[in-house]
């Protein structure tokens, strides 16, 4: 077991493996603790149809029996790491897009810029030249931020002053990229999803520039989500997918939350690849998802 995937997911570890163990202590399967385990796992957020498998899959196996909390979340971990299996999926560069461009949505506030800067830093280490650029024009506090990043990684920030024309500034950063032969090129963008409209033509504005520079690209668009807003990621979720063609999330803030079994629930709705979690705020707390070990972690097995 990872120490740092363990310690990040403490709290919804904390609530899911507390309510298991008084459910199961020392009872007999009825069909009443079978509800009560439904609702137990409905309420942390893994969601009615992963809820409903593990209590079908225990009370065919063990129903008028007696069930200890091991047993069940031995149980628990390998029904939810079956969805979560088909979506861990890391992100890669394909080398023949010079650059593999990312485009990068989410709302304010979910961690979009840091989590670019972390990335960037990982593909920067594996030795991949990367230009970030600071599409979110509306906040100067966004580009200031990945400005940062920028100078820890080492790599270049294209930026324009506040209130500049996003898409402008993704048509000259493909070309700037391109120019410069870069592998990788991260483009930020706003996410003022109280303005649903406005958000969506401003992103598919940006598409339609970015297709003007590379009818290819972006080869990847990554939604970056909250994990303490809980089922409202679902929300979230849809809304972008609206917007742009959604390619992969990364989950982040799992640190800061008891709703960690909201990523059970993603992969049961959107079937989307889940590149990375993040359960930090240093750069090497964002890590690639691995399906098993979420799974065991979430459930409190070492």
């Amino acid at each position: 077991m990872i120490d740092w995937l363990k310690k990040g997911l403490a709290r919804s570890t904390s609530r899911l493996a507390g309510g298991l163990s008084d459910l199961f202590a020392k009872r007999r399967l009825d069909e009443a603790a079978l509800d009560e385990l439904e609702d137990l796992l409905i309420g942390a957020d893994l969601g009615v149809a992963a809820a409903a498998r593990v209590r079908d899959r225990l009370g065919k196996q063990r129903l008028g029996q007696d069930v200890g909390a091991d047993e069940v979340k031995q149980l628990l971990a390998e029904v939810i790491a079956q969805p979560l299996t088909a979506v861990a999926k890391p992100l890669t560069v394909d080398p023949a897009n010079k650059p593999h461009v990312v485009l990068v949505v989410g709302v304010n506030g979910s961690g979009k810029t840091t989590t670019i800067g972390k990335l960037a830093k990982r593909f920067k280490d594996q030795g991949l030249s990367v230009t970030l650029a600071a599409g979110d024009t509306f906040r100067a506090a966004a580009v200031e931020q990945l400005q940062v990043w920028g100078q820890r990684t080492g790599c270049p920030v294209i930026a324009r002053e506040t209130g500049a024309d996003a898409a402008g500034l993704a048509f000259d950063a493909i070309l700037e990229s391109k120019t410069r032969g870069d592998d990788l090129l991260f483009i930020d963008t706003a996410g003022r999803l109280q303005n649903k409209t406005d958000l969506m033509e401003e992103l598919r504005k940006v598409l339609r520039v970015i297709k003007k520079q590379d009818d290819t690209a972006p080869h990847d668009v990554l939604l970056v989500l909250d994990a303490t807003v809980g089922q409202n990621a679902h929300s979230q979720v849809k809304a972008f997918k609206e917007m742009v063609e959604v390619t992969g999330l990364v989950l982040t803030k799992l640190d800061g939350t008891a709703k960690g079994g909201v990523l059970v629930a993603l992969a049961e709705s959107f079937g989307l690849p889940v590149h990375a979690i993040g359960v930090g705020e240093q750069a090497e707390d964002l890590r690639e998802f691995d399906a098993t070990e979420f799974a065991r972690s979430l459930v409190g097995l070492g």
